[in-house]
């Protein structure tokens, strides 16, 4: 079992950059796939990246690629999604995700093991 709680979602101005973590218990992280999604009021829940067990080395979607970065920190069990230039498209309840060894795609397509609550962005024009 693994639990996920996210956490610095707050408003925010155009422009800004925001930093939210996901900490994790239960099993570490670098044993789990870990991915960031967002919902967006009214739409469907989107895949924002991923970070893999193996390689450290994150992807990202179109929508967000070279402004958000994704890391992690074993010693902490946690993950972080920096966002930079935040646009209020961006505006929407930002949601973590871990998947099991071998279970990658399945975290692609939004069906992870285990998902946090969610954490608040909202970004003001």
């Amino acid at each position: 079992q693994v639990q996920l709680v996210e956490s610095g979602g707050r408003l925010v101005q155009a422009g800004d950059a925001l930093r939210l973590s996901c900490a994790a218990s239960g099993r570490a992280v670098s044993v789990y796939n870990m991915g960031w999604f967002r919902q967006a009021p009214g739409k469907e829940r989107e895949y924002v990246g991923y970070i893999a067990w193996r390689a450290p080395r994150p992807y990202y979607s179109d929508s967000v690629k070279a402004r958000f970065t994704i890391s992690r920190d074993i010693a902490k069990n946690t993950v972080y999604l920096q966002m930079n230039s935040l646009r209020p498209e961006d505006t929407a309840v930002y949601y973590c995700a871990a998947a099991r060894l071998g279970e990658l795609r399945a975290l692609l397509a939004g069906r992870p093991d285990y998902w946090g609550q969610g954490t608040q962005v909202t970004v003001s024009s």
